[in-house]
């Protein structure tokens, strides 16, 4: 397992954290999403590390940017 974190900007409520958590869920490999809404960290859990690019492009799909 290989864990991962980013900074997320632009949430601001639990929706947030939801359309986020949701688009990164959906990368492959994935196995848990932790998000701290104040202060835009977000723990990724996956099997194998991850691409930065697709979670960019995951998080951009909710509608938010990595900082």
């Amino acid at each position: 397992m290989t864990v991962q974190s980013y900074t997320v900007n632009g949430m601001t409520c639990g929706h947030c954290v939801a359309s986020v958590t949701e688009e990164i869920t959906e990368l492959a490999g994935v196995t848990d999403v932790a998000v701290d809404l104040p202060t835009g960290a977000v723990s990724v859990t996956s099997v194998e590390p991850l691409d930065d690019d697709a979670v960019r492009a995951a998080v951009e799909e909710a509608g938010y940017q990595l900082a």
